[in-house]
């Protein structure tokens, strides 16, 4: 495998005349690279005008690798060649260096350039490429190679360092200045001040020219290496050259019509520094962003009344780690009110909005505290999380939002505060988990149990200074998050009333029930730790709901649940040859009976504890029981029910759900 490397430009303050003195103080040896033993100068000619020097050189360097590698290979030391050509006239020097020991099992070839900075002539700059192609070495080719690029980086992360600190010798010797080589037949000839004026013509042109060879100011500024520190943060040697090499791939796809770096850096975090596959994604996603003009974002997109009165979500100041914070009340979240009010398509607009305020603010918050800001931080407050939230629509609506926002967003998350997390949560996260990228998931951080306030004090401050904990968590910072709750119903604007699945049968089951009639739902069930769940909206009248459980485990199906449905017309004594469930008599009851009214939307969970039949069970009462009957109309709902296996939540459903520390990280204990 052929391991490759290039450098992003490297800045020396310092005139090149004077880069060439202290870079030649570096020889015959260094002891600042202990490998490199010593050289001998094999080749050392000048043109005949003096303005090409051109200089080989055979180094010797030790091999640093165990004792058993050393006495595998036989050698102590290898040797390369370096080839050095200084051209005196343009300012430039290029190297190009290889290996000599090993040849012909190993490749190593590393191309280095100083020349002078395009727009500040007191400047040099320096880049280099390397490759190493390690083809047979005795079966130690991987151990090669790392022991290889390893040494390499070390060297290299020297190499700016080595050329100050003999620039400073210099300067300790009084030597501040080096006069830049002039040619020797100019230095001679006597001229006019025309000759001069054309001659500074001519320098400009010729100036104009070398400068259009060279790297553009903005390329220099955007891929030097002192800029990477202060807006990109610390990279290592392998992941400046992965970033060096996607600009460049980007520019000749695209010419200049590049992302920033920032961004550039951020598709390569997401793809494990791969640039073939960080290209592919970076392209795919710049093509999603011209098609729906997601540039024009910010300035043009207007949040609907619906969403400015009842979307519970703010940006609210910054982390410790100055990462803009964002607070999402998902459990005051209407997810039903909200997408019947201005549909899937707008809610994923809105989710665009508050991830391109995002990019913004962080390119804000690395210019305000002068280092690299390039993610942010998310508070999600889960009280009153029940599972209206797990509506089918609405869970339809997040994954298709999670996953746009993974494909173009790519870490922009820097940690994810998961608070107040109730019971039902980990059938919530278990939904969605599977959709968020393994490095986002591991920002994951939860805080539950009952005692929140202590893990307030424990907890989030480590994360949040306690000047800015929001109020609704008991501390001083008001957030002015909208409490409205429920959307009311008169600004539905979307049907989901009948809702299809793929195969194009209804999604959602409706019925009537007369004065005193019942449904039931049987669902026979061995898988025990499996969920049901429910959903369903009383269209009319009101209904009392129950779930009931039956003992029986004759004839169930250990690996799917199979589910029958019945009508009982309790009122008018009729026999039916269908089974009744009635509690206290065949079966127990194993969650409340709830009292449901006109135009209420009732979604909700139970674990399955023990194997046999579960019966959710709808009636339009009777006289007297529970409520008075409004009117002899008959009652009317749609509902929705589905069984979500074990062994989904193996691991996880419990997680939360017995919690007793104050935190927990979704990668060691809900991610099994």
């Amino acid at each position: 495998m052929v391991q490759q490397y290039q450098s992003p430009v490297r800045v020396y303050k310092h005139p090149f005349a004077l880069v060439m003195l202290a870079y030649e103080r570096r020889f015959p040896t260094c002891p600042q690279i202990p490998v490199f033993v010593g050289c001998d100068v094999t080749l050392d000619e000048e043109s005949q005008d003096g303005s090409i020097r051109t200089t080989e050189r055979k180094c010797k360097l030790n091999v640093e690798a165990p004792y058993i590698l050393k006495k595998i290979i036989g050698v102590d030391y290898v040797y390369f060649i370096q080839k050095n050509i200084l051209d005196r006239r343009n300012s430039k020097l290029e190297i190009e260096a290889w290996n000599e020991s090993f040849a012909t099992r190993v490749s190593v070839i590393e191309k280095c350039r100083y020349f002078v900075h395009p727009e500040n002539p007191e400047w040099t700059c320096f880049e280099q490429t390397a490759s190493l192609d390690i083809k047979n070495f005795f079966g130690f080719e991987n151990s090669m190679e790392k022991l290889a690029m390893k040494q390499y980086a070390q060297n290299i992360a020297k190499g700016k360092e080595i050329i100050e600190y003999f620039i400073n010798e210099l300067k300790k010797e009084g030597v501040t200045h080096v006069a830049p080589w002039v040619d020797p037949e100019k230095a001679q000839s006597p001229v006019d001040e025309k000759t001069m004026e054309k001659d500074e013509t001519t320098k400009d042109v010729k100036s104009e020219s070398a400068t259009t060879k060279l790297p553009s100011i903005n390329k220099i500024q955007q891929l030097s290496s002192d800029y990477i520190e202060r807006y990109l943060g610390k990279l290592d040697l392998m992941q400046e050259s992965r970033l060096v090499q996607l600009r460049q791939s980007m520019q000749e796809l695209r010419g200049s019509s590049v992302p920033n770096d920032s961004t550039l850096l951020r598709f390569l975090r997401g793809r494990e520094f791969i640039v073939e596959k960080a290209k592919d994604m970076l392209t795919q996603s710049l093509h999603w962003r011209k098609k729906y003009q997601i540039d024009k974002l910010l300035d043009e997109y207007e949040a609907p009344q619906v969403v400015k009165d009842y979307f519970p979500g703010g940006w609210h100041h910054s982390d410790k780690d100055g990462r803009p914070l964002y607070i999402l009340r998902l459990g005051q979240m209407d997810v039903k009110g909200l997408l019947k009010s201005i549909g899937e398509d707008e809610l994923l607009l809105l989710a665009l909005h508050i991830c391109e305020e995002g990019l913004l603010l962080m390119e804000e918050a690395t210019t305000l505290l002068g280092h690299p800001v390039s993610q942010w931080c998310l508070l999600i407050d889960l009280e009153g999380l029940n599972m209206r939230h797990l509506w089918r629509p609405g869970i339809k609506a997040l994954l298709r939002i999670i996953e746009i926002v993974e494909a173009n967003y790519p870490e922009t998350m820097g940690r994810v505060l998961i608070i107040r997390a109730p019971r039902c949560f980990p059938i919530l996260w278990t939904l969605i988990s599977t959709f968020i990228h393994e490095n986002t998931r591991n920002k994951f951080i939860f805080y539950c149990g009952t005692d929140y306030q202590e893990q307030v004090e424990g907890g989030l401050t480590d994360y949040i200074d306690p000047e800015y904990i929001p109020d609704f968590l008991g501390g001083p910072s008001e957030t002015n998050l909208t409490e409205n709750g429920t959307v009311p119903k008169n600004l539905y604007k979307i049907d989901f009333e009948n809702p299809t699945s793929d195969n194009g049968h209804s999604l959602y089951n409706s019925i009537s029930l007369s004065h005193g009639q019942v449904h039931h739902v049987a669902i026979n069930t061995n898988d025990v730790g499996a969920v049901l769940t429910w959903d369903f909206d009383v269209m009319r009248h009101n209904v009392i709901f129950t779930v009931l459980h039956e003992k029986n485990t004759d004839n169930i199906d250990t690996e799917k649940a199979t589910t029958s449905e019945v009508s009982i017309n309790d009122f008018d004594g009729k026999e039916t040859l269908l089974k009744e469930w009635k509690e206290g008599v065949n079966c127990v009851k194993v969650e409340p009976s709830v009292v449901c009214h006109d135009g209420e939307s009732i979604q909700g969970t139970h674990i399955v504890q023990e194997p046999g039949t579960y019966v959710l069970q709808w009636k339009n009462p009777d006289e007297g029981e529970f409520l008075p009957s409004i009117s002899a109309h008959k009652a009317q709902l749609m509902y929705f029910h589905e069984v979500l296996p074990s062994a989904h939540y193996r691991g996880s459903m419990m997680s939360l759900q017995s919690a007793v520390s104050s935190k927990s990280f979704a990668s060691s204990s809900l991610s099994r």
